[in-house]
């Protein structure tokens, strides 16, 4: 079997809900990624590309019938180009850059994009259908924007309590403070407003929609103003808006091909390691810790060796829990997790934010010239994922 290598990276800024891409569907925006991507490639022929495995949680209006073939078709690429769209919700474009990993090194594809798009913005309402003609009862339009919807009457109630309300508590269980939360909360926007201000993610974002930068980014966030926001899930709870993750628009993409692909730029990464675990429904924020540590087992290091973490931070309080899990592992310095900013201030459009934390953790290797990172994410109903980077324009 062959490694499997991240060539290149791209994605659209991620634009708040209802925000600058509220008018852009879901397929142009996995497009704009998809072509952002293939742009950073010179010798490629497009008709070379293998596959092209797309993530999207959604898939209830214009990201349905197979998104990622709707982008490859709308990007212009040869009709020969094959597509697919896979689905676990957050984790989906992050798996779908394992999926693809995993065809490079079966050697079935020399050449795979990955990705992932969503626009929480345009998810559509839906309704059931009746089994029979013309009820007669009222009948209640559904926000497929986040979180469970029709939910099966068999699951067990505490499986299927709100997401804010499963953070709640993974607060109580692991005793993250408030402050601690409202903290990390504005050391994400403080990063990624000087990650951007310094031109890190100009060589990783394509404009798109006429805008140029993630939009909901607030450079003057401090704790202390993000201490006077009410808690949202809970009257006495912890979290609020201001320290989780904001719903978004945007897409990402990574370019992955064998060492022998003829690309025209040097690989960024080896994948190296991956990792899949599941535990309890409600606990899913804290499954990004054992995700990460089989990740890390199948490349062969540990916590020490690692200089580099993106942890897509869904909500402050399973971030928060996620690291001192780590540290208690060997994991060196907290400051090396998201310190380019994460999803509580670059964003979250669920099925893409895999494939963005992937892009930037190659990036941050290379800008750094450290040898190994992990990019792990959490993801509802219970799972958890996380691949391990080898910086390979290094000589180790």
């Amino acid at each position: 079997m062959t490694d499997s290598f991240v060539y290149a990276a791209a994605r659209t800024p991620f634009g708040r809900f209802g925000g600058a891409l509220a008018d852009q569907r879901s397929d142009d925006l996995a497009a704009a990624a998809l072509s952002g991507v293939l742009a950073k490639a010179p010798h490629l022929s497009p008709d070379a590309v293998g596959d092209v495995i797309w993530g999207c949680a959604n898939q209830a209006g214009e990201d349905n019938r197979n998104v990622g073939r709707m982008a490859v078709l709308l990007a212009g690429l040869p009709t020969g180009v094959p597509a697919t769209t896979m689905n676990r919700l957050c984790g989906s474009s992050l798996d779908a850059v394992m999926s693809a990993s995993r065809i490079i090194e079966a050697g079935d594809a020399e050449v795979v994009v990955a990705g992932g798009v969503e626009s929480m913005t345009r998810a559509p309402w839906v309704l059931p259908k009746p089994v029979r003609a013309f009820p007669a009862g009222h009948v209640t339009a559904v926000s497929t924007t986040l979180g469970w919807r029709l939910v099966n009457d068999k699951m067990p109630a505490e499986w299927t309590v709100s997401l804010g309300e499963c953070n709640e508590q993974l607060a109580q269980r692991f005793g993250v403070s408030r402050d601690r939360q409202d903290e990390f909360a504005a050391r994400s926007h403080r990063l990624a407003d000087a990650a951007w201000e310094a031109g890190f993610y100009d060589d990783l974002v394509v404009a798109f929609g006429g805008l140029t930068r993630d939009e909901g980014i607030r450079p003057d966030s401090t704790a202390e103003k993000l201490a006077g926001l009410k808690p949202a899930f809970r009257t006495d709870g912890s979290i609020t808006a201001g320290n989780a993750s904001p719903l978004n628009d945007g897409a990402a993409a990574v370019l992955l091909a064998s060492e022998t692909a003829d690309l025209g730029v040097d690989p960024l990464a080896r994948i190296a390691g991956r990792g899949t675990y599941a535990l309890d429904p409600q606990d899913f924020g804290y499954a990004p810790v054992e995700a990460a540590n089989r990740a890390l087992a199948r490349a062969g290091i540990g916590w020490a060796d690692v200089s580099a973490v993106e942890l897509n931070e869904a909500f402050a309080v399973q971030s928060l829990a996620c690291v001192d899990a780590w540290l208690a592992q060997g994991l060196a310095d907290p400051e090396i997790v998201n310190a380019k900013g994460g999803a509580i201030a670059i964003g979250h459009p669920l099925g893409a934010s895999g494939a963005r934390i992937v892009g930037t953790l190659a990036h941050r290797l290379v800008e750094s010239g450290q040898r190994w990172g992990v990019a792990a994410i959490c993801i509802g109903v219970g799972q958890g994922l996380a691949v391990v980077l080898e910086n390979m324009r290094e000589v180790w």
